[in-house]
């Protein structure tokens, strides 16, 4: 419980009518989410204005009203608290925070961004430090984790109420760290405000979300400002062979921290050996084997790494831990035939992302293996990253399958137009489209032979298509494994 003053400390705002220390239960922006004594946030968001619901959550029992336009409340009930503040949705992170205590302030709160990477190191970190035996968080797009409890991942980063619930649920629970996935919506829409980072991580910056941010300079907006609102006794991890690494350090007050594989850093690996399996490094002098397959992965662990011992763990510690610890769900996650076909299933979802999951692949496999790839894109996103989709993968494998992800509103059929526009005469005549993704992973299994590599890219860990708004269960590995005629735990 909090009364209204509570929630608005900080925040600018002018009291229209009604008592600023009503009691209030709950803090909620979504009017079907509404029980009595809560306080309803009004937003105008991206899809749904959610002042036309003003008057569903009052009858819900909500006792105070949080918007900008109050020009339509005379008619609500005088017992109900009126407050107006310009742009509600921007500051309903702090007004959450504020609601439950600041559970960020009891906790070290670690931030992940980029355009590929962020579960990976996140997940790692998480597992790492619970091997270490803290007690940890996590937000993730996977799931997300209260200690060993486990809740359904809904966003990369969740909206700023569940945010604030779940954090307040870690401390609760005795929680020492918490390692989440920040995402550029995230930043954009100030979902994090209230939140205080103990370290913010920089992994990659590449075309992804021009759906959203219309174009690349706002999109690196979005991620720099992240490292913007740093404070000065946080750090802020970049890799600086990415060549917008250093760019979001520019206007940081954090302390400053690099890591690296070509160029010199703080923090530098070099990678020793690859297999298919995994791969052996060097990092800032130490070997460590690693299970983890894939120069990405390679940065990812350095990330991993570089944060962990500017957080104070032992840098032996961190290298055993992570010699032991395996590929997070759908990311690499190899799947092996009796017959010694070998499949793939990643995440991979931009042209960059399959450019360096199929770079690795070349890397690892057997001078006569093929690499057959399995790609689609996502309906109702960002289309003119389909066609560099196609031509990204088409260049680096044998055989590409063209075929549906979750195409949601559209039809997978104008989805895979769209990519087929990125490929050249010779390699349409080595492309097929099946729409069905079932068929397609089938057809990829049908044409592999013993020691050829299939990748199977788009969805990794998701368990479901997405089409015309309802979500159908599909797994990538569950449908490899009853193909290979494997069960599920081998």
């Amino acid at each position: 419980m909090a009364v209204l003053s509570d929630i608005l400390k900080d925040v600018e705002h002018r009291l229209v009518r009604g008592e600023a220390g009503v009691s209030i239960r709950g803090i909620q922006f979504d009017s079907r989410r509404v029980q009595a004594g809560d306080v309803f946030v009004a937003v105008s968001g991206t899809h749904v204005d959610g002042r036309r619901f003003i008057g569903q959550a009052v009858d819900s029992g909500a006792v105070a009203v949080i918007t900008d336009d109050v020009a339509a409340l005379d008619a609500l009930p005088s017992a109900v608290a009126v407050v107006q503040t310009e742009a509600p949705g921007r500051k309903l992170g702090l007004m959450a925070a504020n609601f439950y205590g600041h559970p960020s302030d009891a906790l070290t709160v670690v931030g992940v961004t980029g355009t590929n990477g962020k579960t990976t190191v996140a997940t790692v970190l998480y597992r790492l430090f619970t091997r270490l035996g803290m007690k940890c968080g996590l937000l993730s797009t996977v799931r997300y984790m209260v200690g060993e409890r486990e809740f359904p991942a809904t966003h990369t980063t969740p909206d700023p109420v569940r945010l604030q619930e779940l954090m307040a649920m870690m401390v609760s629970e005795g929680c020492q760290y918490c390692f989440m996935e920040v995402s550029s919506h995230a930043v954009d829409q100030d979902r994090i405000a209230g939140i205080r980072f103990a370290a913010g991580i920089f992994t990659n910056i590449t075309h992804d979300h021009l759906d959203y941010h219309k174009t690349f300079a706002e999109y690196l907006k979005a991620k720099k400002k992240f490292f913007d609102n740093l404070s000065p006794d946080s750090y802020a991890i970049t890799n600086v062979d990415d060549k917008n690494g250093m760019v979001m350090l520019q206007n940081t007050r954090a302390t400053r921290v690099t890591y690296a594989l070509r160029t010199m850093a703080d923090f530098k690996c070099r990678v020793i050996e690859k297999h298919i399996d995994g791969m052996e490094l060097d990092v800032n002098g130490s070997d460590v084997w690693t299970h983890f397959s894939g120069v990405f992965n390679a940065y990812n662990l350095t990330a991993v790494y570089a944060a962990a011992v500017r957080l104070g763990a032992d840098s032996y510690a961190v290298l055993l831990h992570l010699s032991e610890l395996h590929p997070v769900d759908g990311r690499f996650e190899i799947i092996r035939s009796p017959d010694g076909k070998f499949a793939i299933v990643d995440y991979a979802h931009t042209p960059d992302a399959l450019k360096n999951v199929l770079q690795s692949i070349d890397e690892v496999r057997a001078d006569s293996a093929k690499i057959i790839a399995v790609v689609g894109a996502g309906g109702d996103r960002d289309k003119s990253k389909r066609p560099e989709m196609a031509t990204e993968a088409a260049s680096r494998c044998d055989h590409l399958i063209l075929t549906s992800d979750n195409p949601r509103s559209e039809e997978p059929e104008q989805i895979i137009t769209d990519m087929e526009a990125g490929l050249s005469v010779a390699q349409k005549q080595r492309t097929l489209a099946v729409c069905s993704r079932r068929e397609a992973i089938k057809t990829a299994c049908m044409l592999a032979k013993p020691g050829d590599i299939i990748l199977i890219a788009g969805k990794g860990h998701e368990n479901y298509q997405e089409i015309k708004g309802v979500k159908h269960h599909f797994d990538d590995r569950e449908t490899v494994r009853e193909i290979f005629g494997i069960n599920a735990t081998n």
